[in-house]
């Protein structure tokens, strides 16, 4: 039987002491969906509980005033800024390690952090690297609520922002990061594939231009790319040249509507940054909240797999409808197109999450979404039940109506999160509400 160093994808403090974690037996590596039933913890330092405990306490006691200093230089000072102890609930926690060490696992990464949500993961992340005066790049559209941090409230911080549509080429790229001129660069900002019209963006091409824009190592801008819809079973984008990846684990992570908090997974130069800035800030998840994902990661490719066949099926009826216009879904790209040559170089799968656009306007949309019976009428998407929401008049309805019409985001679009509930279940649903309209 062969022993890997458990720190080498995040190990956690919370296995400080324990024994040696098996990661691979007779040379075969074991799968993240195995490593996820025990990976960090030990039930030895917890009376023998087989699954770690809810460790609710704001502070952990030292060993010896001694210890405490060295854990504080460990804070503060230069470097990754992380304890080699657990201090205090806004640094650190047993659970938030346990978790953050299984995240990491899922895209290879040398480190993890979790949040309070996706917001505040991205908001620490931005603030981590933007100062005034700079640019931060993006793709096109975003989450509406990441839009809104970009460019009003750091536009309030003297940061400017450009941007590019998900799809574009690495010479168009290329263009918007030379727009910059002179002003400094701190990110390049992605989402994809991009919610709401699921259009998705090359890294690769992303990375090539970054490159070929920066050629000062020190001067390139961290790629950043949140990776919600799709990841982390059906896309790995630090494999294709991200260095940071973002979640908001209520979505597919989290899986059950049950809880909010988010995630920044990559290298530990990367999140050792990034750690420094949550410290400060203090949005970390909360041990509860850490302790749910723990066991929303058990049944994660479970729960991911069965919605992504049900999400085939239904999309399979759909497109067949007579009152729909087009169905957004990733296993209907174009042969040959550039969106089905980014999603076989980047993605493993077509998700779950698609948009609808049906023929009609808001009246048709509404009409269909009030009518649903076992699909649920909620903002969110990658829960265990099945949920469609209205992103012009929801999500994005704070964004401007000619940004909205530029993005693609029309009043005809509804944007649809299939669940693990029968298939067949949901087409009767989705045609009664149809004849409806």
């Amino acid at each position: 039987m062969d022993e890997a160093d458990d720190t080498a994808t995040g190990g956690t403090k919370a296995s400080r002491g324990s024994k040696r974690e098996t990661r691979k037996i007779e040379g075969r590596q074991l799968r993240p969906s195995t490593l996820m039933m025990g990976h960090g913890y030990d039930p030895v330092l917890s009376e023998g509980a087989l699954k770690p405990p809810i460790f609710l306490t704001s502070t952990f006691a030292f060993e010896s005033a001694a210890a405490g200093k060295r854990h504080f230089a460990a804070l503060t000072g230069p470097g990754a800024a992380q304890a080699d102890a657990l201090v205090y609930g806004r640094f650190n926690g047993p659970d938030q390690e346990i978790l953050e060490g299984r995240l990491a696992i899922w895209e290879n990464a040398e480190a993890a952090l979790s949040f309070s949500s996706g917001m505040s993961a991205i908001a620490t992340i931005l603030l981590t690297h933007a100062r005034p005066g700079d640019v931060i790049v993006h793709s096109a559209p975003l989450y509406a609520a990441t839009e809104t941090l970009i460019g009003k409230l750091l536009g309030r911080l003297g940061v400017k922002w450009l941007d590019f549509p998900a799809g574009a080429t690495r010479e168009e790229i290329e263009a918007v990061l030379r727009d910059a001129g002179s002003a400094r660069v701190p990110l390049i900002f992605l989402e994809s594939p991009a919610n709401p019209t699921n259009s998705l963006v090359d890294i690769e091409a992303v990375r090539d231009a970054r490159d070929a824009v920066f050629t000062s190592h020190d001067e390139r801008p961290l790629i950043v790319m949140d990776n919600t819809f799709l990841g982390p079973l059906w896309q790995k984008p630090l494999a294709h040249g991200a260095d940071v990846v973002v979640y908001s684990l209520t979505k597919y992570v989290g899986g059950h509507s049950d809880l909010v908090a988010g995630a920044a997974v990559g290298s530990k130069a990367a999140i050792g940054a990034i750690r420094a800035t949550r410290n400060v800030i203090g949005t970390i998840t909360d041990p509860h909240t850490a302790w749910m994902l723990l066991r929303s990661l058990e049944t994660l490719e479970l729960r991911m797999s069965r919605a992504g066949e049900n999400a085939a099926k239904v999309c399979a009826w759909l497109r067949e409808h007579p009152k729909i216009e087009r169905v957004g879904y990733l296993g209907f790209l174009e042969e040959g197109s550039r969106q089905a040559d980014i999603h076989r170089r980047h993605c493993s799968g077509a998700g779950s999450t698609f948009s609808l656009y049906l023929k009609g306007g808001e009246a048709q949309a509404f009409a269909f979404l009030d009518a649903l019976k076992i699909a649920k009428l909620a903002v969110s998407l990658g829960g265990t039940e099945t949920l469609a929401s209205h992103p012009a008049a929801m999500t994005h309805l704070s964004v401007a109506p000619e940004r909205k019409a530029l993005l693609g985001i029309s009043d005809s679009l509804v944007r649809i999160s299939i669940g693990i509930e029968d298939a067949d279940d949901l087409i009767a649903d989705f045609e009664q509400a149809l004849d409806r309209v």
